[in-house]
């Protein structure tokens, strides 16, 4: 173990803020799983303890092995890795996973462990990857629309078409971090509208073909109609989670209810995972949501920092194209919770229970961390080759 400690490289403010996060959760995932076990029937509170403590165990390692990579290989990486998303989307949707009639499609199970695998989250870090790859290549060059199409936006397309039709939050989120990794990247904005307005496009018709014929094509469209009319209209009913999570959230106050008292956690459908943040409000009152609110806002200044000194181009907008997407899920998971948006069903990355989410988070954190300790060892060696830099400045 004391020999891990000493390789431990990269962003040290980031191995702290992510251990720190992981610690926080085990409290409120603890006490949310009530709701499985006495609801849902599904296991014990031990059982779902020990399987988070399992999943982050397992997500430092991945941290830990994945920033020991040379950044530069998973340029290349993402290229190879484009295939295998389509055949694991494809295989994801052929599964005919369905929740009261409607199409949910997002998980394939794991042999032997017992863990669901959300393809829809590796193809979003692959995506990202891959962007990053085109951006950087073609940085020296000008960008022409219609070689773009073939090169960057018909991969893209193609993912995301397989994503759509069991998972829109999450292919608004991964299209919406493209077009802002593209834009820092300096793809033309006039191109950027034009993708935009297609894709507004083919969502339109997507939603008219998957109406026009439900029983051929089944679909969540239903449920996200019906969940952004009825936060957009105030004469609406409440959704049941919404309503509960509200209440979680009146009854948190300052300091909250206390450490496993809360009371909405046995009412609250997804508890443990996609309204968590109202049961820390309930539990831990506006002190527990401010320390996580604060948190992830020190991973994003670190990000940022992080991303600003990297050194070449593909190493800051790989760093933005994974780690931005963490902060805007945490950002729309906390926002639901508080009624700020409508349910989405995106986890708080970190703290939420969950399988690959978690694991797919510690793969874009130890990215990042490759990054940087890419950069402090190119200093570090910078130093050794100039002992008189060392030299002036202890005279100066």
């Amino acid at each position: 173990m004391n020999n891990i400690f000493k390789n431990i490289e990269g962003d040290r403010t980031i191995w702290a803020i992510v251990a720190i996060l992981a610690i926080l959760s085990f409290l409120p995932v603890y006490s949310a799983s009530t709701n499985l076990v006495y609801v849902a029937n599904n296991g014990t509170t031990t059982y779902h303890l020990f399987k988070h403590a399992f999943l982050l165990f397992c997500g430092f390692f991945i941290i830990y092995a994945v920033h020991k990579v040379p950044f530069r290989y998973f340029s290349g990486g993402s290229l190879l890795a484009m295939p295998l998303v389509i055949v694991l989307l494809v295989y994801t949707l052929t599964q005919g996973t369905t929740i009261d009639g409607a199409n949910a499609a997002r998980w394939i199970q794991i042999p032997f462990i017992g863990v669901g695998f959300q393809t829809s989250t590796f193809a979003g870090l692959v995506l990202m990857i891959y962007v990053a790859r085109y951006l950087a290549k073609n940085k020296d060059k000008e960008i022409i629309f219609k070689e773009s199409i073939l090169q960057l936006w018909l991969p893209i397309a193609i993912i995301l078409m397989f994503i759509l039709p069991a998972n829109f939050s999450t292919t608004a989120i991964i299209f919406s971090m493209i077009l802002l990794v593209c834009f820092v990247g300096g793809y033309p904005f006039k191109y950027l509208a034009s993708v935009v307005g297609i894709g507004v496009l083919v969502l339109t018709l997507f939603v008219i073909t998957a109406k026009a014929f439900p029983d051929v094509f089944p679909n969540r469209v239903d449920t996200w109609i019906s969940r952004v009319e009825n936060f957009s209209n105030q004469d609406a009913e409440e959704g049941y989670q919404v309503e509960k999570a509200k209440i979680a959230i009146a009854s948190g106050g300052i300091t909250g209810r206390g450490p496993g008292k809360s009371i909405q956690k046995n009412f609250l459908p997804q508890s443990s995972s996609d309204f968590i943040f109202a049961i820390i409000i309930e539990e831990f009152g506006l002190v527990g949501a401010g320390t996580v609110i604060i948190l992830y806002l020190i991973l994003f200044i670190r990000i940022v920092i992080a991303a600003k000194s990297a050194e070449s181009i593909f190493a800051t907008l790989l760093i933005l194209g994974v780690g931005l997407p963490i902060i805007f899920q945490a950002i729309i998971n906390m926002a639901v919770a508080v009624n700020l948006f409508p349910v989405t069903g995106q986890t708080l990355p970190l703290i939420s229970s969950g399988g690959t989410s978690i694991w797919m988070t510690c793969i874009a954190i130890g990215i990042i961390l490759s990054v940087t300790a890419n950069k402090q060892k190119t200093e570090h060696k910078e130093i050794e080759e100039n002992p008189l830099d060392v030299l002036h400045e202890a005279i100066g």
